[in-house]
């Protein structure tokens, strides 16, 4: 085994090379002289490696405690549950399952926040004994220095990893789900939306894969069109022009009270195509795109579609039907690809100078055509790299 004198005393090379600590843990030096700790551990009948930091920010203490945790961690996956597995073991086995579909930055900050408010008191106790009260006194302590809504966070996030917990057989119950209404509400900015690209990318393989094919299709064409739920549930055959490609929405209908249009990308008119097959197979007469489960007189709920968002594991902080719009326009301004007049028209926000209103309406139409298209291609691309990274982190 190392010691701290001994990791002093490597030397740089002309290549890179790992010298052994034991059980799996290595501290490799690069040309440039920095030290890295890794740990190599094996799941089921894959090799795996893992990152455990920097040396001396990480030290040779912290680097082997590092790995007994993660080893032990890893045997979840394995099926080999430790019957006094963490809290913090469980987590970091979540962790490592979602980070394949996150980028790197995402995943270290919701990491980071675990790691500054709930292992310091829960990481190192056994999952299956952590109570509802103790969780609420970890939230409680976040509320009590003024951040409402990272204690939020905190709560939905520990409720995914016990969840987790659940179906690994780590724990047999969801401490979290017991604290409904318990911590102090607080208004949101903005309307839950996620903008994140490999999250974004993420969520649309969620929805590809949602098994409920009527639902699945009103979320695709959500997140085609980015109008406001109401709008979508609401949506009637009559509305749209299959040969122009159009969907218009009557004033009535409009938050603004404005006729809205809404040029359809090609993956869109394929999506109501296969919807109207849909109907038409199982016998339902209705004007409505979506309707009801119940009855072809009735759209479809708005609680439907926040059930369906919430199987994905996204709290209401996290996604929203409305969210939809939110990645919609963080996605097309971040772009820098068109202006700033055919996304806020195409989103239907206020314009105050009605001659203006309907100047744009004309002339940037064009640009929002190509615009519907490019965002519904980028959906598609967001989702294939996300399908990627989830296939290299099982290699």
């Amino acid at each position: 085994m190392l010691t701290d004198l001994d990791i002093k005393n490597l030397k740089p090379k002309e290549t890179r090379y790992m010298v052994c600590d034991g059980d799996g843990l290595y501290i490799e030096v690069v040309p440039a002289g920095a030290k890295y700790w890794w740990l190599r551990y094996t799941v089921g009948t894959k090799r795996r490696k893992f990152s455990l930091g920097k040396y001396p920010d990480v030290s040779l203490k912290e680097a082997r405690v590092e790995a007994i945790l993660k080893r032990r961690a890893s045997s979840i996956s394995s099926g080999n549950i430790p019957s006094d597995i963490t809290f913090k073991e469980v987590a970091l086995d979540w962790f490592e399952k979602r980070v394949s579909g996150l980028t790197k930055q995402y995943a270290d900050t919701q990491k980071a926040r675990m790691e500054t408010y709930v292992f310091p008191s829960l990481g190192a106790r056994s999952i299956k004994n952590i109570t509802a009260p103790e969780l609420l006194r970890v939230c409680r302590e976040i509320e009590a220095t003024g951040f409402i809504e990272t204690a939020h966070r905190i709560l939905q996030m520990c409720g995914q990893i016990f969840r987790y917990g659940i179906t690994t057989g780590a724990c047999e119950t969801d401490p979290s789900s017991a604290l409904s209404g318990a911590l102090t509400s607080y208004q949101s900015k903005h309307l839950a939306g996620i903008t994140e690209p490999a999250e974004v990318g993420r969520l649309m393989n969620f929805i590809f894969y949602y098994p409920y094919e009527r639902v699945r299709n009103a979320l695709l064409f959500s997140a085609y069109t980015f109008c406001r739920p109401g709008e979508v549930r609401k949506a009637e055959w009559t509305e749209i022009d299959f040969d122009r490609k159009e969907w218009r929405i009557p004033a009535a209908r409009m938050k603004m009270r404005r006729q809205h249009l809404v040029p359809l990308s090609t993956q869109v008119i394929s999506l109501l195509e296969r919807q109207k097959l849909l109907l038409e197979n199982a016998g339902v007469r209705t004007n409505f795109i979506f309707p009801s489960e119940r009855s072809g007189e009735r759209p479809m709920s708005e609680n439907t579609v926040r059930l369906a968002i919430r199987s994905f594991g996204y709290g209401p902080s996290d996604m929203s039907a409305h969210g939809f719009r939110s990645m919609a326009s963080t996605l097309l301004n971040e772009s820098s690809l068109w202006s700033v007049d055919a996304i806020e028209l195409q989103l239907a926000h206020i314009e105050g100078n009605q001659v203006r209103a309907a100047y744009n309406y004309a002339k940037l139409l064009p640009e929002r055509v190509k615009m519907m298209q490019w965002y519904a291609d980028e959906l598609n691309s967001l989702r294939e790299e996300s399908i990627k990274r989830e296939k290299k982190g099982r290699a």
